[in-house]
């Protein structure tokens, strides 16, 4: 199997899906073993083309923790600019994937970024009052509470949150 051949098999796959499942089969083919010499940032087209065409948060979350942040975390220096530019993009489920894609990360989260990301979509935003991301702000910060909650605390304090973001960000403190 050749690059290209998994790309298409995996975007075959999505595109002419008729039914859920077969959208999960072509996620789990982006995740198969044999596609771990891939998974760089030439496959981000291909993840993007998968959150903007399933535009749901069953595909997007896997996308952005499973996929797109692996990417990130071993490409930091070519993928945070572009997550930077993910975070203030006009499509809602792009701005998600940016929020979470440091779901997974815990110590090596990049703190800078997360602020940035989160700070790009709060209330007053494109996307900023609807519930996917506030869920997706509260649900970063509720991760990453597990490796320094001082920090979330502190970072929760210095925001105006929504209820929903504030309860699942504090949700573990």
């Amino acid at each position: 199997t050749t690059r290209q051949g998994w790309e298409s098999g995996v975007r075959a796959l999505w595109d002419d899906a008729a039914y859920r499942e077969e959208r999960y089969a072509a996620l789990a083919l982006t995740g198969h073993r044999a596609a771990r010499p891939w998974q760089d940032p030439d496959a981000l087209a291909l993840y993007r083309h998968l959150v903007e065409t399933g535009a749901w948060w069953d595909y997007v979350d896997a996308v952005a923790a499973d996929r797109v942040g692996p990417i990130l975390l071993s490409h930091r220096q070519v993928v945070t600019p572009m997550t930077r530019s993910d975070a203030v993009d006009g499509h809602l489920w792009v701005r998600r994937t940016a929020i979470l894609a440091q779901l997974k990360h815990r110590e090596a989260t990049d703190l800078d970024l997360l602020a940035d990301v989160l700070d790009a979509n709060l209330e007053g935003s494109l996307h900023g009052r609807e519930f996917f991301i506030r869920k997706a702000i509260g649900w970063a910060l509720r991760q990453y509470a597990r490796t320094d909650p001082d920090a979330v605390r502190a970072f929760v304090e210095s925001h105006e949150f929504s209820g929903l973001t504030r309860r699942e960000a504090l949700k573990h403190l």
